[in-house]
């Protein structure tokens, strides 16, 4: 799942677009070397991103792992450790983000409204489908992005726009219907759960943008994903363990907590930080492609003609919207 990402971006680019740096021999080839780390990181990122979810598939459906469980572990684990390593590099900042009712005001909603929302309705999307079809209707969430600052700022949508929300819908339609409008290809549940999610995700990347223009997104998620996972806590107890567990279940846990959550959210944000939110959430489409490959060669999930047509519109709005300047 995509992070929110700094507000604080263009003062990092800033220094490395000058004409003066581009023209300097000497800087070329570490500037391209930068490029391409970040390039790999952020398809690393995004590809574990994608793996999770199908690892979050194989013990929802073939070891009954409860999808509120897995959830809570997640995000109490990876708020804990994203906190350690922000005190540990950070620890004034880390603490003084709730010295400011306002702040500590916004950050609790963050967790709760955001972190836990689209945590939950992605899983859940997940549990009720496959993780293909649940990062690809996820994806539809910049759409909504743009639709909502359309009419934020007043400002009817240009033909990009339109065509983003026209493909987006397109999309949709095909993945779950298979363009027949008299049945669902999916189940009802896993269709809203989907569309919930996107619109999850949605407030999820607008709603913390004011602290991420003040604190670091680290101890931003940090304390989002710890603050979830406590008041997820009072809906399923992290002690209360259900499922069959075995080493094939062990091992998918482990790797959605560790690489799925900490590793991925690390590479993306380093992404982030050496070619920018724009060009690395272009590379973040490597999500739902790794879930609907590992999805299909894995756990032989049925994914015809029509759902690829499906999906190549959906992920194709990021990039058309990438065009108008806003970000996803």
């Amino acid at each position: 799942m995509l992070e929110p990402t700094s507000t604080k971006e263009p003062v990092l680019l800033s220094k490395e677009d000058t004409p003066v740096l581009l023209m300097n021999e000497t800087a070329e080839k570490p500037k391209a070397n930068k490029q391409l780390k970040g390039f790999l990181l952020a398809i690393t990122g995004a590809t574990l991103w994608g793996v999770s979810g199908t690892f979050g598939q194989f013990l929802f459906q073939q070891r009954g792992v409860n999808v509120e469980w897995l959830i809570t572990v997640r995000m109490l684990i990876s708020g804990v450790i994203l906190l350690l390593y922000a005190y540990a590099t950070n620890s004034r900042q880390t603490m003084s983000i709730w010295k400011h009712k306002k702040n500590a005001l916004q950050l609790v909603v963050f967790g709760i409204t955001g972190m836990v929302a689209v945590q939950y309705t992605y899983f859940a999307a997940i549990k009720h489908s496959n993780a293909a079809t649940a990062t690809i209707l996820q994806f539809a969430g910049p759409v909504l992005i743009a639709i909502y600052l359309g009419f934020k700022n007043r400002k009817l949508p240009g033909k990009f726009e339109i065509l983003a929300i026209a493909l987006a819908v397109l999309g949709t339609f095909l993945l779950v219907t298979h363009g027949d409008m008299g049945k669902l290809s999916i189940s009802k549940m896993a269709f809203l759960m989907g569309i919930a999610s996107a619109f999850a995700l949605a407030i999820y990347t607008l709603q913390p943008v004011t602290l991420l223009s003040k604190y670091d997104s680290t101890i931003v998620v940090g304390w989002g994903m710890f603050i979830g996972g406590i008041a997820f806590s009072f809906i399923h107890a992290p002690w209360k363990v259900e499922g069959v567990w075995d080493g094939y279940s062990l091992v998918s846990a482990a790797f959605i907590i560790i690489f799925g959550t900490l590793i991925a959210f690390y590479t993306y944000l380093t992404a982030v930080k050496l070619i920018g939110g724009q060009k690395s959430s272009l590379l973040a489409s490597a999500e739902p492609l790794s879930a609907a490959v590992l999805s299909v060669a894995w756990l032989h999930v049925p994914f015809y003609a029509i759902d690829w047509i499906g999906s190549l519109c959906i992920i194709s709005t990021v990039f058309i919207l990438s065009r108008t300047g806003k970000k996803a």
